[in-house]
């Protein structure tokens, strides 16, 4: 199961990640950002040796939705080494997003 995250920790857990973190960016009103919810879940729990997973709720964190330029929602993207290295937008079957993070880790 994805974690939440603040902007407050950000910093510290992307940085001091031991493995790539994946954050996905939603709010509550996307209905798409609601449809890829559970997959990301089920992509954080059968990936959780190979990579982190957390939510950012672009209503609840707007400083961080700026700062890595989220337009559109859902947006998740792939931190490696304190760096974002793939980003990727919209709503997606699971075997898309898990071949996308396969290709990426």
């Amino acid at each position: 199961m994805a974690q939440a995250i603040t902007t407050a920790e950000f910093p510290s857990v992307i940085s001091g990640a031991d493995k790539p973190v994946l954050v996905d960016f939603w709010a509550s009103w996307c209905g798409p950002c609601r449809a890829l919810g559970p997959v990301v879940d089920q992509v954080a729990t059968e990936m959780a040796d190979r990579l982190t997973v957390y939510k950012c709720n672009v209503d609840e964190e707007p400083e961080l939705a700026t700062q890595f330029r989220i337009v559109s929602i859902p947006t998740l993207i792939l931190f490696k080494d304190g760096k974002p290295a793939h980003t990727m937008v919209g709503n997606m079957p699971k075997p898309a997003l898990v071949s996308e993070l396969e290709s990426n880790l």
